[in-house]
């Protein structure tokens, strides 16, 4: 069990969120659903919590209730070594949700996601300004990120 696992704030629909992200991730699985009891305070039976994880990476699905809402101050980053692998992501996460600049996405359950290539952060990085300038540019005209036109720009072509 890992120390810290991020804790995510649902209103009635935290099962159904964590079968969807075990869905779109290989290495995937529910781990534990809690129910509540007649202690409550939702109604006996009725799904509490799902523990859930992702590539190896902890997860808590909670029924918390309409008291709050998913912004994109918190977003999950997903590390992608190819296009296929962007393109495979992007798609299933957007069923239902709304794409955003930069290769952020919002999700049908309100979640924020990142789906960013590996080779970005590296061009984002060179020391030379000019390469990672152009870089730059190009993905803030992004909405999926595109890793050939990115290393494209990168080298100026």
């Amino acid at each position: 069990m890992q120390k810290i696992a991020p804790c995510l704030w649902f209103d009635g629909n935290a099962e159904e969120a964590a079968h969807f992200y075990t869905g779109v991730f290989g290495r995937s699985r529910i781990a534990s659903t809690m129910r509540y009891s007649d202690a409550g305070p939702g109604p006996k039976g009725d799904v509490l919590a799902v523990t859930f994880e992702i590539e190896g990476q902890e997860f808590m699905a909670l029924n918390g209730g309409p008291n709050f809402t998913f912004t994109p101050a918190i977003s999950l980053f997903v590390h992608c070594s190819s296009q296929e692998e962007i393109d495979s992501y992007w798609n299933r996460l957007l069923d239902g949700g709304t794409p955003w600049q930069c290769g952020w996405l919002k999700d049908r359950f309100g979640v924020s996601w990142q789906i960013v290539p590996d080779a970005l952060g590296d061009m984002l990085r060179d020391p030379d300004s000019a390469k990672a300038s152009r870089t730059m540019k190009a993905m803030m005209q992004m909405v999926k990120l595109d890793i050939a036109q990115l290393e494209q720009a990168y080298r100026g072509a």
